[in-house]
């Protein structure tokens, strides 16, 4: 199951972690799941996947935390439109955009680390301060030509 922890619902709506046999709560699956790890749970008596009603319960709790996972106005899109258009989207292109924003996330923020280390480093060698914005431009190359031209001018591109 590549990976993936094999969870067993009872109708007693326990869950059973069938890894380390012993039964679990909604919070030790949210932390697994945090922790990266992808969930199955299938129905003890049944065998029917029941992994979406899993994680949905898993929504609820948090929000009955105040920990709101989803904005209102989608939660109203969600139950508008139900499966017909959204089922579609969240499908095919939801996850893919989140995963693509976490990376885009990471490398940015990994990208103004790097920016402030270089830029106290070369304040002190360079009371300009700041240099060429040339090394920005693969960033800039994600945005409109307007922002590309932008930094060219600055560069004097």
């Amino acid at each position: 199951m590549e990976n993936k922890l094999l969870l067993k619902k009872y109708t007693n709506r326990r869950l059973y972690d069938t890894e380390k046999s012993i039964y679990v709560t909604l919070d030790y699956v949210t932390n697994v799941i945090r922790q990266g790890r992808q969930i199955v749970v299938l129905d003890a008596k049944t065998g029917d996947d029941v992994t979406a009603s899993i994680l949905t319960q898993i929504v609820m709790e948090e929000s009955r935390k105040k920990n709101y996972l989803l904005p209102i106005p989608l939660l109203y899109l969600i139950i508008q439109y139900g499966e017909n258009i959204l089922g579609e989207f969240f499908e095919k292109y939801l996850e893919h955009t989140i995963k693509n924003y976490l990376l885009l996330k990471g490398f940015t923020d990994d990208q103004f680390k790097k920016w402030l280390d270089y830029g106290a480093n070369y304040s002190q060698i360079n009371p300009q301060g700041i240099p060429n914005l040339s090394s920005l431009k693969s960033l800039f190359d994600l945005f409109p030509g307007n922002m590309k031209d932008q930094i060219s001018k600055k560069d004097g591109k």
